[in-house]
């Protein structure tokens, strides 16, 4: 079929009727998939039942220097778990703290403690006139949820292929001292599965901050969460190239077995400068006795190293690998060569981006979830909720079975049609 916008009115017509036809036939399947969020399926968590069998009431609960895993001790986690993270985001032991299950957590902490406190030293951010944050989009909803919160004004850049605009990061980050951050998902970014380029990340490390409490929101996700094994993306290791730029402290990193081990009793870990880390524990020595330091041990015991946390992560992509390339086999036949939308294609993560025509996001958004099939709100991953062009769709094809992804993606191309045919029609 030709691109959609070299068709005639009448063409468009005649399919717009043929298209309305498909989708009341599609609603009368009492479809009820959910695309919403990137969860886990029953099958991976599954998968990592054994992790409940390394530890019993016979076990050695100590730690290999000797710590009792079951008593107070140990804050800032035990030193097999700081080792594990520290490898799993390909930074030394020293540079890390273990937290409870979720990274959600300590981003929420970290941006809090900005503004009540401040960072090493400077002015607490809520007795600034203006805070401002960086935000690259299509991003992280949650992300932008933390700044919004706490009335931080957040400034979106646009992503290129291989990470954020950086002329326009280096522009706001030198020139704007009320500019405190920027949210970075720097390998396998959510939504579009882009790994940022050994140049971007060198550009970070060189950034020239106006602000002497700019610190770069290292969100590494998917540090280790690849669909293709054999064709991986890597990325530099920001805390050494901010190290060799003199930043030493300009990076805050942050990962957890969320999509590893349990998404909900996993664990987390923050990553970065001596100094830096030293001001989080003096706050922590306030907040918490420790985190859950048996939980550190079992998955210690569990994976024992990096190696055994990849050869697991091995088993989940073979789990996600075929969801992916069922939605984009769909995409791919569906929608190619009719110029009503375009996405990508990652490598790890767990998503793919689709940009529709302009104006559309939200209304096919909405047709979907009328036949039966959620997925992430229209705007979700744009700072405010706000895609200014209406365009972009997070897909998230991990929770449905391979044969519900496809059945869930042949109903949002029709609804991608409609919605396009309706668009060019109005126009």
């Amino acid at each position: 079929m030709k691109p959609y916008k070299e068709m005639s009115k009448e063409e468009l017509t005649s399919l717009k009727e043929e298209l309305e036809k498909q989708f009341e036939d599609a609603k009368g399947k009492g479809l009820k998939l959910d695309m919403s969020r990137g969860k886990p399926t029953p099958a991976q968590l599954d998968m990592t039942m054994g992790i409940m069998d390394v530890l019993n009431s016979e076990s050695d609960m100590k730690t290999e220097s000797g710590m009792d895993t079951r008593n107070y001790g140990l804050m800032d986690g035990i030193p097999e778990a700081k080792k594990l993270m520290g490898d799993m985001m390909g930074v030394p032991a020293e540079n890390v703290i273990v937290y409870g299950n979720a990274s959600l957590t300590i981003m929420y902490d970290t941006v809090a403690r900005a503004m009540l406190h401040g960072v090493l030293g400077s002015t607490p951010w809520c007795k600034l006139d203006k805070v401002k944050f960086l935000c690259p989009a299509p991003g992280y909803d949650r992300h932008f949820k933390i700044t919004e919160s706490f009335g931080i004004e957040m400034i979106t850049i646009p992503m290129t292929c291989d990470g954020p605009d950086m002329d326009l990061v280096e522009e706001y980050v030198s020139k704007d001292p009320a500019v405190k951050g920027i949210w970075c998902v720097p390998k396998y970014s959510n939504p579009q599965g882009i790994s940022y380029s050994d140049e971007t990340v060198r550009r970070f490390a060189a950034l020239q901050p106006a602000a002497e409490d700019f610190r770069i929101y290292w969100d590494n996700a998917y540090a280790i969460h690849h669909l293709y094994f054999d064709e991986q993306d890597e990325i530099l290791d920001i805390l050494s190239e901010c190290e060799k730029a003199g930043h030493p402290d300009m990076v805050y990193e942050f990962c957890s077995t969320s999509k590893v081990s349990f998404s909900g009793a996993g664990i987390s870990a923050f990553a970065s400068s001596k100094a830096n880390l030293e001001e989080a524990k003096k706050v922590m020595t306030i907040q918490t006795i420790g985190h859950d330091k048996v939980n550190q041990l079992r998955h210690v015991r569990y994976f024992k190293d990096l190696d055994g946390m990849l050869a697991h992560m091995k088993k989940h992509a073979d789990i996600m690998r075929p969801k992916f390339e069922a939605v984009l086999e769909v995409l791919d036949k569906e929608l190619g060569g009719l110029e009503i939308g375009s996405w990508t294609r990652p490598r790890g993560g767990y998503f793919i981006s689709f940009d529709a025509m302009e104006g559309c996001a939200k209304a096919i958004v909405a047709k979907c979830k009328e036949a039966g099939v959620v997925l992430t709100g229209a705007g979700a991953t744009y700072p405010y909720g706000i895609d200014p062009q209406d365009r972009n769709i997070r897909i998230a094809p991990s929770y449905p079975t391979s044969e519900e992804m496809a059945a869930a993606t042949d109903l949002f191309v029709l609804c991608v049609k409609l919605v396009s045919v309706e668009k060019l029609l109005a126009a």
